[in-house]
């Protein structure tokens, strides 16, 4: 799947102190820039969700890519045109997503920016597609998000559940020596039960035991009956590690749950733990021994031009956190501007294609795309984080070896074969 073309988004660092200060005299995160270029704006939608049980995940996101917007308009724009970047409000709620992506391709919108999961993201990538426009989600993980499901010109920036699965797995299991593992799976959206199933398969496929999978719904507030369970099942057969499979605000009560019963197996999961919002509430006392699979980490030297956003962030945004949620908002409208560049044009299978045939290299790591054909399954870095007296250390990058594909995607394939 590798590339021979290989595009770096920091080959134009020297642009980004210029870039922080062109942002703080613009009036607004509206649009910077040359009177010319903005004559003929390239208009980006995006229909991030602000409120609602998404807004964790969107919100950091759209923080990312208005900071994208305004630095690269600092530079110049894009093939001499200035970037637009309206988002409306999805409000969590997949109706509203898609009827926003709709309103703002109506508007006039070349790109489309869709939220980090598949139930909420979908909707955006399909009026997208339909328009034969490039959709992209901020960091939608499921395995179902890409050409198969949403057609030839949608992706996401994320790795699929399959990568951050297997690299939870293969740290577990290979650098840890965690042979057996208890599982909690919110069973809420795709996103938290294909973790689960991804992770499963290939600790299984490379040597581990999980000896319970148990349920949990986003949202119920309780966990006693599941830590009455754990409790027996862990008495009948005791685990190495829990991986749970869930996202705020629930994942924090369900990790204090556990804790307070006196259980202290070290904890495993994936992105949904890269939320200050779960460190707050874990604090020192419940924040030790728990391990995740994410985009990247918010700190120097952890990616080629950290030092350069974070410097951007703090200046622009100095009161808001900071996770790696933020730098897929930023990454996806960098790779939306290098394929629009290469492309010469915003024209969706131009775009796409673009996209298809390059590697690029991210703030949350180096990304290759497969083609329309084999799904645009993601071939993505992983970063792995470690939560210790409630805060974070970076462990370093990964890629898993050997991962499962989905299921519908090997029957995809096969049938494309076979044809």
């Amino acid at each position: 799947m590798m590339r021979e073309n290989i595009f770096d988004w920091t080959n134009g660092r020297t642009f980004i102190a210029g870039a922080a200060a062109a942002i703080l005299l613009a009036a607004g995160l509206g649009g910077a820039g040359t009177a010319n270029a903005a004559s003929h704006e390239i208009f980006i939608g995006g229909a991030l969700s602000l409120t609602g049980i998404q807004a964790p995940l969107d919100e950091p996101g759209l923080r990312g890519a208005r900071l994208a917007v305004q630095a690269i308009n600092a530079r110049g724009g894009v093939l001499g045109r200035n970037l637009k970047f309206i988002n409306l409000d999805g409000k969590s709620d997949p109706v509203t997503v898609g009827n926003n992506a709709a309103q703002l391709i109506a508007e006039g919108a070349e790109l489309i920016i869709a939220p980090c999961d598949f139930d909420f993201g979908g909707p955006a990538s399909r009026e997208a597609q339909k328009a034969g426009l490039v959709g992209i989600s901020t960091c939608a993980s499921s395995p179902l998000y890409g050409s198969v499901a949403l057609g030839d010109m949608q992706f996401t920036l994320a790795m699929w559940n399959t990568q951050m699965g297997g690299a939870a797995a293969e740290y577990a299991f290979n650098e840890r020596g965690w042979k057996t593992a208890y599982v909690v799976t919110d069973t809420f959206i795709d996103y938290t039960t294909s973790l689960s199933e991804f992770f499963i398969k290939h600790f299984e496929n490379i040597g581990g035991k999980v000896i319970f999978e148990d349920k949990y719904t986003q949202g119920a507030g309780d966990f006693s009956a599941q830590l009455a369970r754990m409790q027996r099942k862990l008495a009948e057969e005791p685990a190495d590690v829990f991986f749970i499979s869930s996202y705020m605000p629930d994942l924090g009560m369900i990790i204090r749950t556990i804790r307070l019963a006196g259980i202290d197996l070290p904890v495993v999961g994936g992105d949904s733990y890269d939320d200050t919002g779960l460190f707050d509430a874990l604090g020192e006392k419940f924040g030790d021994d728990i391990y995740f699979a994410t985009h990247g980490y918010m700190a120097p030297g952890s990616a080629p031009g950290m030092e350069e956003f974070l410097a951007l962030h703090e200046q622009v945004y100095p009161d808001e956190p900071l996770t790696s949620f933020v730098a897929t908002g930023w990454d996806v409208v960098q790779i939306m501007a290098q394929a629009v560049e290469i492309a010469g044009t915003t024209d969706g299978a131009a775009v796409a294609k673009v996209m298809e045939d390059n590697v690029f290299n991210f703030l949350t790591g180096s990304m290759d795309w497969s083609s329309a054909e084999t799904g645009h399954e993601p071939d993505k870095s992983v970063a792995l984080i470690e939560l210790q007296d409630g805060k974070t250390t970076f462990l370093g990058w990964t890629r898993p070896t050997d991962v499962p594909k989905p299921d519908y995607l090997i029957k995809y394939l096969e049938r494309q074969e076979s044809d």
